[in-house]
């Protein structure tokens, strides 16, 4: 092809412009009748006295039901219902249209508001079960392993089904060109496989076509096409033949194949969401006719094949897509617990560069530039950087080409000439970049795809080429391209930086300051309670020494006060700090230190709570009543009994009685010691209450009023923690191996002793995780004691591990109430720190039995 395009002429894309579906010609291979919505004639093609022996101009105007059966015509009203429903062509096979018209296969659809019916005679290929084939084909089809072999398989299958001398599989790219990906073909006529056309071999409304009519056949190319007649209806408008299978050919199209040495073609369309992905291009070197039933098997084979292609591409895309999320959930989770997470991206570009492929990677934060791998030198990417402060800045930028729109990079292709921008603020701009370099390969065209266009023989129409051999050209200054996975990855990157890690950041910033002021308020008041508690202790120690005699005494009288407050601030603490009761106070006190003669103290009275401030003082007050008592009054002897009533007056005070009876004669101390200050002065001096204490021989008599800010009636007692405990029988033993995990020495040593003395055959000590659990393999204990907080981590690991072995195990922690524990573990037994062995023993009871 020599010689110029004279002045004004067109190129080959004007091909994109012409009418190919109102061209008013179909091939003569059938014939066609348009009728209108009351199924008068519209439209017949010239020949259609050769096929139903009437002439156009007598067809024209008149029903169709005076040349066509009424058998027919119901086979084709119900093919078009279904037509009207799916927008779609509907075929019907082996139908008699007359008696003296041969057995024809029939396609109806709709075109605007008319009817379109062609007709072709059926091949007689003979009765065949096309489900059977079809199913055996994709199943091959399946059956295959990686892309290629899939697209191998597919024009394997095509073309035993059609007879064609080529089936080749063409994909479109990006810029419209299309490539021979996939090919089979009888021996000896050449290969087209990895061969490229350009976007101008099929035009633009031609790949319309294609997206609405799955295939497209011309069974001669050099057979004469037939017009329609009249080839405009009233209104002056062409017949629209569109979703026509009879429809005839460009001209151009017709040299084209011509020139190809293509005698009959099929093209079999391929979809990916609804867009056209690529063909099953077929040629033949001869003429060649498919029956009705085989094209539309052939269609059928093309929509599944569309249907499994995405599913294959799609399944390569997630096994992408979920390595990416992998590694973009890792950075996440290290972004957010950075103090200043874009700072951090510089330090997580390795983990970067794994999310989103590329050879080199660029970081600018607040100005400061950050290089690694393959990129162009420092000035250079500030240029780059610049030049990106133009692009939009809330979107990824991509190009394989940056040369094309940044002039300087053409100076540093070899290094990068690819890139993917994120950007991850507005002020300043900040940016992740990531470079690919240079690309350099060979693309095969079938002929030189920029060769001029001519005029040629058809009038103002162009000559396509005539030359298909193998032309190579070399492809410079292109990256491999950024594929959609990269962009979704990019996005998705994008959108977790701006809007959720910065606004993380944000609140986390907020929150470590708050944070930082709450623990200096803590420490402040933790210095103030514990200088308080030593203040006490020492006070106690102080006032303690005159009421012994010896050291043993003195020793007593100190841990019995100090327990007595212990004892009150775990009731507190119970409660976060709130109140507490008053009956659960007199009971703990008077039961751990009279023990069997705890139930000689008679309580009456309503439930009621004392705040903190006045249950530890008043805890203070029973025991110095309880110790006396034990010692020299009621209590002191087997008769006597204590009687302990309350009650709440009409201001809300509570009024305490303690009364002692049946004991010795009770005489006024000759010294007021501390016990009797404690009694006397404690609740008015630290409450603003009274007490009043009056010695008569019967026995002692204490009255006390607690102000009304101090008390809270109750509708019950609260609740001291897991009740329900069993009380273990003297015969009680472990009898076996117990597994104790306990990151605390002391603790450990001394529990392993009460473990011991209780039965325990042997004690396997742990202090984390890890070992307990091999501790577990290879010494079955027959019960488990789980310190619940174990510093970096938790024992629930190893709780899971016994209740899947059956194992029974109890927690132990110095949270008290306010431990938590994973729902399934809400009915295990909790020791709470400082534990004895009574309260050991007890709660092994309960799991053992």
């Amino acid at each position: 092809m020599s010689g110029s395009v004279p002045k004004g002429s067109v190129d080959l894309t004007d091909c994109d412009r012409e009418p190919i579906h109102q061209l008013g010609l179909i091939q003569p291979t059938g014939f066609l009748i348009a009728v209108s919505a009351d199924w008068i004639v519209l439209h017949v093609s010239a020949n259609i006295g050769s096929w139903l022996g009437v002439e156009p101009e007598d067809l024209l105007g008149t029903p169709l039901a005076s040349v066509i059966g009424g058998e027919a015509l119901h086979t084709i009203r119900g093919r078009l219902q279904v037509a009207h429903i799916n927008g779609s062509v509907e075929r019907a096979f082996g139908v008699r249209l007359t008696d003296t018209v041969p057995v024809c296969d029939v396609a109806v659809h709709l075109s605007g508001s008319a009817i379109v019916i062609e007709a072709e005679p059926s091949e007689g290929e003979g009765p065949q079960d096309s489900g059977s084939l079809l199913r055996s084909m994709i199943a091959r089809v399946q059956n295959t392993r990686g892309f290629e072999a899939f697209c191998r398989e597919t024009a394997r299958q095509m073309r035993a089904l059609t007879g064609f001398d080529r089936v080749m599989v063409y994909r479109f790219a990006e810029d419209g060109s299309g490539e021979v990906i996939a090919e089979s073909a009888v021996h000896g006529i050449g290969s087209f496989l990895g061969q490229r056309y350009p976007a101008s071999d099929i035009p633009q409304q031609a790949r319309r076509l294609y997206e609405r009519n799955w295939l497209r056949c011309i069974a001669d190319v050099n057979a004469q096409p037939v017009p329609v007649v009249p080839a405009f209806d009233p209104t002056g408008q062409p017949l629209d033949l569109t979703l026509s299978l009879l429809r005839s050919v460009s001209l151009v199209h017709v040299e084209y194949l011509r020139n190809m040495g293509v005698g009959a073609s099929l093209s079999v369309s391929i979809l990916r969401h609804g867009k056209l992905w690529g063909l099953f291009a077929c040629h033949h070197r001869r003429a060649r006719s498919l029956s009705f039933e085989r094209r539309t098997t052939a269609e059928l084979f093309g929509q599944m094949v569309s249907l499994l292609l995405e599913g294959r591409e799609r399944e390569q895309e997630s096994q992408h897509e979920a390595q990416a999320r992998r590694a973009h959930v890792r950075i996440m989770s290290m972004l957010a617990d950075s103090e200043s997470p874009l700072e951090s991206l510089i330090t997580f570009a390795g983990e970067l560069r794994g999310l989103i492929q590329c050879d080199g990677f660029a970081c600018c934060i607040d100005g400061e530039l950050h290089l690694e791998g393959e990129t162009p030198t420092r000035e250079e990417t500030l240029g780059v950087m610049r030049f990106l402060h133009r692009a939009p800045p809330s979107m990824v930028y991509v190009s394989d080409h940056l040369g094309a729109v940044h002039p300087p990079a053409r100076d540093f292709t070899e290094r990068a000439c690819g890139l993917l921008a994120i950007p991850v603020s507005r002020t300043p701009r900040d940016y992740l970049v990531f470079f690919r370099r240079e690309l350099v390969r060979t693309v095969t065209w079938g002929g030189d795809p920029s060769k001029p266009a001519q005029y040629g023989p058809n009038g103002p129409r162009l000559t396509p080429r005539k030359s298909f051999e193998a032309w190579k050209e070399t492809v410079i200054g292109r990256s491999r391209p950024w594929s959609d996975v990269d962009l979704r990855t990019a996005e998705s990157l994008r959108v977790t930086l701006l809007e959720v890690v910065l606004r993380l950041a944000d609140v986390a910033g907020r929150a470590r300051r708050q944070a930082s002021e709450r623990q200096e308020l803590l420490i402040a008041e933790l210095n103030h309670r514990v200088r308080n508690i030593l203040s006490l202790v020492r006070a106690l120690v102080r006032q303690s020494e005159s009421g012994a005699e010896t050291v043993q005494q003195f020793a007593a009288i100190v841990a019995g006060r100090i327990e007595a407050l212990a004892r009150a601030h775990d009731q507190i603490t119970a409660d976060n700090w709130g109140p507490a009761s008053l009956r659960a106070l007199i009971v703990a006190e008077t039961g751990a230190y009279l023990s069997a003669k705890a139930e000689r103290v008679r309580l009456s009275g309503p439930e009621v709570l004392l705040a903190p401030q006045a249950f530890s003082v008043f805890a203070l007050v029973v025991h110095e009543l309880t110790t006396n008592s034990a010692k020299y009054g009621a209590l002191s002897d087997s008769g006597g009994w204590v009687e302990a009533c309350w009650s709440i007056d009409g201001g809300g005070c509570l009024h305490i009685d303690w009364q002692e009876n049946g004991g010795p004669p009770v005489r006024a101390p000759s010294r007021t010691g501390f016990g009797t200050t404690v009694i006397e002065r404690s609740v008015p001096h630290d409450i603003g209450g009274q007490a009043e204490v009056t010695y008569v021989l019967s026995g002692l008599r204490a009255r006390f009023m607690i102000p009304a800010v101090y008390v809270t009636v109750a509708s019950a007692v609260p609740s001291a923690g897991r009740a329900g405990q069993p009380v273990p029988s003297v015969d009680f033993s472990i009898g076996g191996p117990v597994l104790l995990l306990e990151d605390n020495m002391i603790i450990a040593m001394a529990t392993e002793d009460v473990l011991m003395s209780f039965g325990a055959s042997r004690v396997n000590t742990a202090a984390g995780v890890r070992h307990a659990l091999s501790l577990i393999d290879d010494d079955p204990p027959v019960v488990g004691v789980l310190d619940v907080n174990l510093g970096s981590e938790t024992s629930v690991a190893v709780a899971d591990r016994l209740r899947e072995l059956g194992i029974p195990f109890i927690f132990a922690t110095g949270y008290g109430e306010s431990a938590t524990m994973p729902e399934r573990f809400a009915a295990v037994p909790v020791l709470k720190k400082p534990y004895g062995s009574e309260q050991v023993v007890q709660v092994l009871a309960s799991v053992m039995g």
